[in-house]
């Protein structure tokens, strides 16, 4: 009998053992493991099941631009800082001054200091593959901006290109009666550039009465030499109704066409671009300006988009390969003509403008809060 109570304790001792080691298998990790201090846990595709945000304050951000210039992309960088910083990061920012080949040196430089994580902005996929695909070898996420770049684990973020040319598009057609004589300002080499050509050529198909009487376009000093060049062509159609409107496909040919128009007198013609900013914003507010409309996606909310989907990665988080951002019509009949407005203003007059939670997750608010503790 006693034998037999012997047995059964023992019995039980092991199966009690067998319960605490299947227990302590099934706990979650602890505080100083991959999953707890914010890695992200590898999954398919490089992508993470989710880590917490203990470890995302402090990251180190480089954000790379082909080229920095104008107030678009004073407030594209300040919309980047500002989500960053909310996030407990840094950034640092490298121009490639519209150099290709500086650019893809800026990527490398980046890789090789270990930043924690890289942002692109207007690249070209055939000079930054290369540096891509190192930056991603080394774990470190990549979100890029208005660049031609398809590569698994990369999340690229364009603007509805194509749409806010059919925008701006549309409504000059209208505007003008469906017909009559236009300059495009536009230049290749550009993602965005491509895309809004794409339409542009559609336009011109479905509208046979509208007939483009000059076009150029230039990267270098855009907002300047569209004027020089846009002076030239005023001098070659000197006649009221020799040229009806004009047609910018980026704020800074906008800007530009808009100065030697007004310069010259010409109030007939008027102005249709893409992009906005405070600056542009101030131009089609005034009533003696050529320039009467635009389509845009804020700029700041661009880049803060644009950091969200960064974080998401470095979160470990399953994110789309591509984002595309809802574009507005801006024109100046649905301003106020009593005060001016900046852009920060700008959505009490246009749906849609400013504001975006795209890319925004709900552990974000926890982040942004420990980073607002600190």
């Amino acid at each position: 009998m006693e034998k037999a109570k012997r047995r059964t304790w023992v019995v039980a001792a092991f199966l009690l053992a067998v319960a605490l080691l299947v227990a302590a298998c099934g706990q979650k990790p602890s505080a100083g493991s991959a999953a707890s201090n914010g890695q992200a846990v590898s999954g398919a595709n490089g992508q993470g099941a989710g880590g917490t945000t203990a470890s995302l304050k402090g990251r180190k951000i480089a954000l790379i631009m082909r080229i920095n210039l104008g107030t678009f992309s004073a407030q594209y960088i300040d919309g980047v800082k500002e989500q960053i910083q909310k996030f407990g990061g840094e950034v640092k920012v490298f121009d490639s001054q519209d150099d290709l080949s500086k650019m893809s040196s800026n990527l490398n430089t980046a890789v090789n200091q270990h930043f924690d994580g890289i942002l692109l902005d207007h690249g070209s996929g055939a000079a930054l593959e290369a540096g891509i695909k190192k930056a991603l070898d080394a774990k470190i996420p990549v979100v890029a901006f208005d660049t031609d770049i398809s590569l698994p684990g990369v999340t690229t973020i364009e603007q509805s290109d194509q749409k806010m040319a059919e925008l701006t598009l549309d409504q000059m057609a209208k505007d003008i009666g469906n017909k009559g004589n236009i300059v495009k300002v536009w230049v290749a080499g550009f993602p965005p550039m491509e895309k809004r050509q794409i339409s542009y050529a559609a336009f011109l198909k479905n509208h046979p009465d509208i007939k483009e009487v000059a076009a150029f376009g230039n990267a270098n000093n855009p907002a300047l030499d569209t004027q020089s060049q846009m002076e030239a062509v005023l001098k070659k159609y000197p006649n009221k109704g020799d040229i009806t409107a004009v047609w910018a496909a980026w704020d800074e040919f906008a800007k530009g066409a808009s100065r030697a128009i007004q310069q010259a007198g010409r109030s007939e013609i008027k102005v249709y671009g893409i992009d906005m900013s405070d600056e542009d914003l101030q131009m089609i507010q005034d009533p003696n300006s050529p320039w009467v409309a635009s389509a845009a996606v804020d700029p700041k909310d661009i880049g803060r988009v644009q950091v969200r989907y960064l974080y998401q990665k470095l979160h470990g988080d399953k994110t789309d390969d591509n984002v595309v951002l809802d574009a507005v019509f801006i024109s100046r009949d649905k301003l106020p003509k009593d005060k001016k407005v900046t852009t920060d203003q700008l959505s009490q007059y246009i749906p849609g403008w400013g504001s975006s939670k795209q890319g925004y997750a709900d552990w974000m608010k926890d982040l942004e809060a420990a980073a607002a503790a600190k």
